[in-house]
């Protein structure tokens, strides 16, 4: 059987975390959330999972905001991130912002992806201070 037939506990406590998750997370958010499930799920076991995933197409990687990569579930709409500098959390900013990198791109300048990531502080860390 191949990996993608199989259902495991932990498999299963990875994908309802990231299923339910409002925002990219990290392979150690996607651990402290999943062993609520799963207590002795271990970081190697969720890197292996959300690698096989990312080869399913079930996920995407975020590599481009705080540090290291985050994950999300496949299939969302294009979208941009805000990170915030103090907690290191990503979330996910609705909508495009295509009109306003097509009208400063240089003439003859062809655009093939573009990202888009606000960097702050979250309403916590921000009402913390």
């Amino acid at each position: 059987m191949s990996f993608s037939g199989m259902r495991t506990r932990q498999r299963e406590a990875i994908q309802e975390v990231l299923e339910a998750a409002e925002r990219p997370l990290s392979a150690h958010e996607v651990l402290g959330e999943a062993q609520g499930s799963v207590p002795r799920l271990g970081l190697a076991t969720v890197y292996r999972n959300l690698n096989r995933l990312l080869d399913e197409g079930w996920l995407v990687p975020i590599d481009s905001v705080g540090e290291g990569r985050r994950y999300e579930r496949a299939g969302k709409e294009h979208h941009g991130h805000y990170h915030c500098c103090t907690c290191d959390r990503v979330y996910d900013l609705s909508g495009c912002a295509a009109q306003a990198v097509s009208a400063t791109v240089p003439a003859g300048f062809t655009v093939e992806s573009h990202e888009l990531v606000v960097h702050g502080r979250c309403a916590d860390c921000a009402g913390a201070a």
